[in-house]
């Protein structure tokens, strides 16, 4: 079955490199007199065109691309003129971090809340958590950040910088006060999603047939908790957390352009605004393989997790 979902998953990620070349090509400019500007000469143009494939059949270039792809050449940016290896290794490297920050924050505290939620239901718990969550995931990310900025780095408490600032040659989680504001709106933006799945699916869970059945065969309650019920529930959820996570890759765009974060966000937004195709090029393939190994992970989760899957993977 993880064979199966491999090659699907390598089918879908050359259908979003081919989608992502065509898209790209019609993007307006010269990559080459980007990069050496309007004053350039058109022996010197027509060199880097060259050195570019730019004068290649397409075809070519598409499989040009995707060579530099597998052995790590995704080419030269219009706006530096340098490799964009070397631009993006630092930002994907500080986006990574601020989404594995969230990630560690937001899953246990979904599920916990989720689990608990379920376990209370019809009580203050289970009516709190469900409106907080509810709330939560009816606002956009850009709005819970905004109201994170007004409420922490302006007058009314003045604890967090509002922005992500780091000297030259230093890392901006160097500065772990600068990170705060980023992953909590990264994690109240995910984590409702997680709260609401959980809740639903312990609840069907807790009211399944072979729960009720452990029960009445004296089953401590712990162990009907704990043993039972939770790795019941997590299948499901674990889809949830993988499309959160995948969202993370292409929505922290919003977040890291809100804070000012130097991640593969805010190296996206320039390179857009700059007409850099290369840029653009290596950033949407890396949010799209991100998004298909995500999801590839929890279906791994969920056939683990659950043993009818189990049994069927088996077969």
């Amino acid at each position: 079955m993880i064979v199966r979902r491999l090659l699907v998953s390598v089918v879908i990620l050359f259908a979003v490199s081919l989608l992502v070349f065509v898209a790209t090509l019609l993007l307006p400019g010269d990559p080459a007199q980007a990069i050496l500007g309007q004053q350039a000469t058109p022996a010197r143009l027509e060199a880097l065109r060259e050195q570019m494939h730019l004068n290649d059949p397409l075809w070519q270039r598409y499989f040009t691309w995707i060579g530099g792809l597998l052995t790590g050449d995704l080419g030269y940016s219009a706006a530096t003129g340098g490799p964009v290896s070397d631009l993006l290794g630092e930002r994907i490297q500080a986006s990574l971090v601020l989404m594995a920050l969230a990630s560690v924050v937001a899953i246990p505290v979904g599920i916990i809340v989720g689990t608990f939620s379920a376990l209370r239901r019809g009580r203050a718990l289970d009516h709190t958590a469900t409106t907080i969550s509810l709330v939560l995931a009816a606002l956009p990310e850009f709005v819970v950040g905004i109201a994170l900025i007004a409420l922490f780095s302006t007058s009314v408490f003045k604890i967090f910088p509002s922005v992500t600032m780091a000297p030259p040659g230093e890392a901006v989680w160097d500065y772990p006060i600068q990170l705060v504001l980023p992953v909590l709106t990264l994690t109240l933006v995910v984590t409702p999603y997680i709260v609401r799945m959980m809740r639903a699916t312990m609840l069907e869970v807790l009211d399944s047939g072979f729960v009720e059945m452990a029960r009445l065969k004296g089953v401590p309650e712990r162990d009907v908790i704990i043993k039972h019920a939770i790795p019941h529930a997590l299948a499901p959820v674990a889809q949830v957390v993988a499309i959160q996570l995948a969202w993370m890759a292409g929505g922290v765009v919003v977040i890291e352009f809100l804070f000012r974060y130097p991640g593969m966000g805010s190296a996206l937004v320039d390179a857009v605004t700059n007409r850099d195709v290369q840029v653009v090029q290596a950033l949407s393939i890396i949010i799209a393989a991100a998004y298909i190994v995500v999801n590839l992970l929890a279906d791994m989760v969920g056939i683990l997790t659950n043993p009818k899957l189990r049994t069927e993977a088996a077969r």
